[in-house]
């Protein structure tokens, strides 16, 4: 047997509002189910005599709307398969009804389900003539159960349905307080089209402080015009980068090349690293900034060369996101980082496979600074088997090399091999690291850094001392270097 379901909509308004062809749909004998009772024109049709089943008490069952929407799908269909029914929702109903797009999927994946509609007015209609609003203008219908603050449009008229009660309408406030501002004003439609239309002004703060909060409740935030409130958007980035490169841009931003901005990448990626040392947050968003400066930058000289975009360099990213998780976002499994790792490794050779190596010694970058590279290198030869099984003979080779260097030092070829042998000592105490899980970059930054606090405190005593730091003996110096160390610098 067939399942017949009509699909109709009440509107937003009164019985007054409903067109005539609706009203005779409702008021003819049969099984008519409404997803909520709540609305204008179901008093209206009970005096009339109307008789429904409604679906308001499913609602006190579920946790989560999307459980409550199931329910009434499957109530539904084991319905229509008891013969033909109508399914009355408020407002059209292909405009924010979820339990419809339920019902159209259910009919994509089985047979016999037979859907059709009976019109019904949308409430944006109500909407934009309350607000005197144009919609040409752009505007944005989001869903208050589902909101989150990357989809909101700041420069659109935005309207949020689904202001059920007070916990969403917290929640929406939340999320929209993530973009603007606690007093920002934002207006609460009751009722739209109809004589119980309401609509109040109030500072997004006070969003779920209302009584008037239910089912009739439509959120409008107005565009924000304040350019301000726009420097969240990554949008408004890319339009300030093509503006300094644009002919009446900054001359400086104008004459810049992939090569001529390579100094400044790793200055700033240097500066990063030294924020995050320092532990400060506000500069490590500056640095941050800094370096995301860069690839923009980069991306905009691509695009007004027209070789590529911003949105190539994302999207690039995000495949490759995609593709190297497959244990997020596929069917792989992987329980640790080593064993994440592992699958990055192999699923970067499989991407890399067609393209033949001269060397399994390619792919570090040149401008790798000598330590990095040397900690690089040691790790793909590692890779390749070409590695000691044990930290032993690595320290044993740190010894040899040492040895090697002070022989040179006193031979007759003088520092031109000690230097050789220095490089070899260097390179040799790079791979004990390497085995003991100490990135020999990091070490170095940490000593460095180390030596500058306790020299600086050793010129705080000198200053103290009343002398010249050339007139205080080694001895003293070392002295005052202890006490550094002592008090924990």
């Amino acid at each position: 047997m067939k399942k017949e379901i009509e699909i109709i909509g009440l509107g937003s308004a009164d019985l007054d509002a409903m067109p005539l062809g609706v009203y005779k749909k409702l008021k003819q004998k049969g099984r008519v189910f409404l997803r909520t009772k709540e609305h204008p024109v179901v008093g209206e049709l009970e005096k009339e005599g109307f008789t429904y089943t409604s679906f308001d008490s499913i609602y006190e069952k579920h946790d989560s709307f999307e459980a409550v929407y199931e329910e009434i799908r499957d109530i539904l269909l084991t319905q229509a398969g008891l013969g033909p029914i109508v399914y009355a929702v408020p407002g059209h109903p292909l405009v924010a009804e979820r339990t419809v797009q339920l019902l159209l999927e259910a009919q994509e994946k089985q047979e016999g389900i037979s859907i059709r509609f009976g019109g019904g007015q949308s409430f944006l209609d109500a909407l934009f003539l309350s607000l005197r609003i144009d919609p040409v203008e752009g505007f944005q219908l989001l869903d208050a159960t589902a909101l989150s603050a990357d989809q909101l449009q700041l420069r659109q008229h935005m309207f949020i349905s689904q202001v059920y009660d007070r916990l969403i309408a917290s929640d929406v406030k939340l999320t929209l307080m993530e973009r603007l501002p606690d007093e920002y004003e934002v207006y609460i439609v009751t009722a739209a089209g109809s004589p119980e239309e309401k609509i109040e002004k109030v500072p997004l703060y006070e969003l779920d402080h209302t009584t008037e909060i239910h089912n009739l409740v439509t959120l409008y935030v107005p565009p924000v015009t304040q350019e301000e409130l726009h420097m969240r958007d990554f949008s408004e980035l890319r339009n300030i980068i093509s503006v300094l490169r644009g002919p009446n841009g900054c001359p400086w931003d104008k004459e810049q090349t992939h090569d001529s901005l390579k100094k400044y990448l790793l200055e700033e990626t240097y500066e990063v690293i030294d924020a995050i040392d320092s532990g400060d947050i506000d500069h490590l968003i500056e640095e941050l900034g800094d370096v995301l400066l860069q690839v923009m930058l980069h991306a905009q000289i691509g695009e007004d060369d027209g070789y590529f975009t911003i949105n190539d360099v994302i999207e690039s990213i995000s495949a490759k996101m995609i593709r190297r998780h497959p244990h997020v976002f596929g069917t792989k499994t992987a329980e640790t980082a080593d064993e994440v790792i592992a699958n990055w490794q192999k699923i970067k050779e499989q991407e890399k496979g067609a393209i033949r190596k001269e060397s399994l010694l390619e792919g570090i970058p040149k401008s790798f600074p000598a330590l990095m590279k040397a900690y690089e290198l040691q790790k793909k030869a590692a890779k390749a088997g070409f590695d000691w099984q044990e930290i032993g003979p690595a320290f044993e080779k740190v010894k040899e090399e040492l040895q090697e260097f002070e022989a040179e030092l006193t031979s007759e070829a003088g520092l031109t091999l000690a230097k050789k042998e220095f490089g070899d000592l260097l390179f040799a105490f790079v791979n004990v690291a390497r085995f003991l899980g100490i990135h020999p970059e990091e070490a170095l930054i940490e000593t460095n850094d180390k030596f500058v606090r306790r020299f600086r405190y050793i010129e705080e005593m000198v200053k103290k001392s009343g002398k010249a730091i050339e007139g205080h003996s080694l001895e003293e110096l070392d002295r005052y270097w202890d006490d550094a160390k002592k008090n924990g610098l």
